[in-house]
């Protein structure tokens, strides 16, 4: 039986991963900074499936708390074998970039809160030799774009760091696992106009399930973003910063 910890779980997508593992009968650890919606979430998935879930709420820009957080899943579920890394926020470029303290706090949220629980967990399973460490990162680190620069370049840091960490586990069975979404119909995007690149929460949700059961390094999801971002990264420079989108 699969013992994970989720954090950023009441998120659209965290829920539908959550729901695949509770599927198989997998133990769940949850944490997310709103306790109501964290035990909606919880109630949702026991309503399905009758497995073990406990749950802590947390303000992941608390960093003193973060050991805290990774030592109760561990004591509640005695151990852990894979740990999904899933919370973040979607910033408004044009009103973060006009001030630094708002670019920092984006950059404490979907940077280096992640690399805080990151660097604990990869020490963790190092101490077992194996394990399997997830986090959600975008396309959107894949190059810069004037349009969102500031969660780009935050998560494209995320991305660099976990491809650090792959290279370091490379001769353990520590899975690192970075995870690419494009863009997905969650509550966090309701603002912007959808079309036909949107992908739902499931089927996002479902990629993650399926790259961390498989070991997946790196997963674009939906897949075909893999090949969108082949030909964005390999744009030249000159036409790339000219490029409204």
């Amino acid at each position: 039986m699969k013992k994970i910890l989720i954090i950023g779980a009441a998120s659209a997508i965290a829920t539908e991963t959550a729901i695949c593992f509770a599927r198989e009968g997998a133990s769940l650890f949850l944490s997310d900074i709103s306790e109501s919606r964290l035990a909606a979430t919880r109630d949702h998935i026991f309503a399905h499936y009758q497995i073990e879930i406990k749950y802590l709420p947390l303000d992941l820009t608390q960093f003193d708390q973060h050991q805290r957080l990774f030592d109760e899943a561990v004591g509640a579920l005695d151990g852990l074998d894979s740990i999904l890394i899933a919370h973040g926020t979607l910033p408004d470029q044009l009103k973060s970039q006009s001030s630094a303290e708002a670019v920092l706090r984006e950059f404490t949220i979907n940077c280096t809160s992640v690399i805080s629980l990151l660097t604990i967990a990869s020490n963790y399973f190092e101490s077992k030799n194996e394990g399997c460490i997830a986090a959600i990162s975008s396309v959107a680190g894949d190059r810069g774009r004037g349009s969102n620069y500031i969660y780009g370049s935050a998560k494209g840091a995320v991305s660099l760091f976990m491809q650090g960490l792959r290279s370091r586990f490379s001769r353990t069975n520590i899975k690192i696992i970075t995870i690419k979404p494009g863009f997905v119909d969650t509550p966090m995007t309701s603002h912007l106009p959808k079309n036909f690149l949107f992908a739902s929460a499931k089927a996002v949700g479902e990629g993650i399930y399926e790259a961390m059961s498989k070991g997946k390094e790196i997963a674009y999801t939906p897949s075909w973003w893999r090949l969108i971002m082949f030909f964005v990264k390999h744009i030249p420079e000159s036409i790339f910063k000219k490029l409204k989108f």
